[in-house]
């Protein structure tokens, strides 16, 4: 075999591979005398067929096949004999394989860039952290029970905070406009959930209580036609409900696992809990600094294939959550790559680094992280050690772990030569990741929040 290497641009190479005819017409003679065992053809006995016949019917789809199967083996053998490190799958194309002469053909592909890594003691980061004090248990302990508080029907006016249910009819000049006309609507009064001047109208009125009144919608409202119009409502009260937090009894313990010890051992369990999703926004909030950093100290040509792919992912990983919220596959958009380019690049480069420092610093994962990590993930569920066996009999998924494990652990290397700065926070700050100041040109201008729109009619606010 022959090989040449050439630099087209860039990361890109392309060899030329020479295939002796000798070795080429020797693999399609073996492979037709293979067939000539299998082939049925009239006029001749099974196993009897010449094995110039055969090649008449079926040597040109052979040479097709060895081809194919030269190149790909051929492949490999000249990138291990070059010393070269495709980034991605070649571009194989057939220059000459006619009869009597030897095979060649070409193969294009992009190699990995190389990367100088940068002292480690060039990364700065900043690890908040907090302290769980009674204030910060106080607020999640209502939290809790606010998330598990039943509702029950009373005889007074409605409040904030309470839901109510609704009948009611909206006109605008004179007309039911689309949407106007509800019956049986519950919302929560004071949340946002309906338009600012129907919330507060509601305020106040009892079961069985009518009102006629005036409101405007917001100029920003998700109707076009409904913009800044003022509508004219008639609405009847039809139910008041009041929330009713649960006590703090044995009960409300066992609910959150705590089976003996009372309201210490739950607020022991409570205050567990709290630290350790504290501990792991800290340890992503730091993550994705480290991260950050190696991004901006090191400059690393990318490889095209890589960030193509990556781009691929991104859409992927979109369309998902739009189907997660209710949209079909057939309702994706057609996205285009340039929206997802920047953050593609981003990711690409960093990968690359990350590959490097485990590469150049031997770095192996840590079996017992591993084990550490699968059963936390199993913890939750009833039967823990079926989730940890499943993980370790699904080869792909392990590999997952075993990823990002490595992954953490490429983070504590760099942080062990970093200068780390600790800024005292908040609990409440960590967890909602407002603890530091982000930098905007690695995240996004902000997350939206949604929340779920009452049932029957259109007054909903857009908040």
């Amino acid at each position: 075999m022959q090989v040449s290497v050439e630099t087209t641009s860039g990361l890109e190479r392309r060899l030329t591979i020479i295939v002796p005819s000798e070795q080429f017409e020797g693999q399609i003679t073996s492979k037709l005398t293979d067939a000539r065992e299998q082939v049925r053809i009239p006029g001749f006995r099974p196993g009897k067929v010449p094995l110039k016949e055969v090649r008449r019917r079926y040597g040109r789809a052979m040479r097709t096949e060895v081809a194919g199967e030269i190149m790909q083996s051929h492949f490999v053998e000249a990138v291990q004999q070059e010393d070269l490190s495709p980034a991605g799958s070649p571009n194989l194309e057939v220059v000459k394989m006619d009869p009597g002469i030897d095979f060649e053909f070409t193969a294009t592909f992009e190699v990995f860039p190389p990367i100088e890594l940068v002292h480690f003691d060039k990364i700065s980061v900043t690890r908040p952290q907090a302290e769980i004090g009674k204030d910060e248990l106080d607020d999640m302990v209502e939290r809790l029970r606010s998330q598990r508080q039943e509702w029950e029907v009373v005889d007074r006016g409605a409040a904030d905070g309470d839901r109510v249910k609704v009948d009611f009819t909206g006109k605008i000049d004179g007309e039911v406009f689309e949407g106007g006309k509800g019956e049986d609507v519950t919302f929560e009064v004071g949340a946002g959930q309906m338009i600012e001047d129907l919330d507060q109208a509601v305020c106040g009125m009892a079961v069985g209580e009518h009102k006629a009144f005036a409101a405007i919608f917001p100029e920003d409202y998700r109707v076009e036609e409904l913009k800044g119009a003022t509508a004219e409502f008639d609405l009847t009260v039809t139910e008041v409900q009041a929330p009713k937090l649960p006590e703090m009894d044995e009960a409300f313990f066992r609910a959150f696992g705590v089976e003996e010890g009372g309201l210490s051992a739950f607020h022991e369990e409570v205050t567990g809990n709290m630290q350790r999703e504290m501990d792991a926004a800290i340890q992503d909030q730091v993550k994705r600094q480290v991260m950050d950093q190696l991004g901006k100290h090191h400059e690393v040509q990318l490889p095209h294939s890589l960030v193509h792919r990556e781009i691929h992912v991104l859409k992927d990983q979109m369309v998902q959550q739009m189907q997660n919220y209710g949209g079909q596959p057939g309702d994706a958009p057609s996205l285009p790559d340039d929206l997802f380019r920047e953050q593609a690049e981003r990711r690409v480069a960093v990968g690359l680094i990350v590959n490097k420092i485990i590469s150049d610093r031997q770095l192996s994962v840590d079996d017992d992280k591993v084990k550490a990590r699968i059963e936390k993930l199993a913890e939750p569920y009833a039967e823990p050690q079926q989730v940890v066996n499943w993980y370790y009999s699904n080869e792909a998924q392990l590999h997952q772990i075993e990823m990002a494990v490595l992954e953490d652990q490429v983070v504590e290397y760099i942080l062990e030569q970093a200068e780390v700065d600790v800024l005292q926070s908040t609990y409440a700050d960590i967890i909602a990741g407002n603890s530091m100041p982000r930098d905007p040109e690695t995240t996004g201008d902000g997350e939206a929040a949604t929340d779920e729109a009452p049932a029957g009619g259109v007054p909903a606010a857009d908040a």
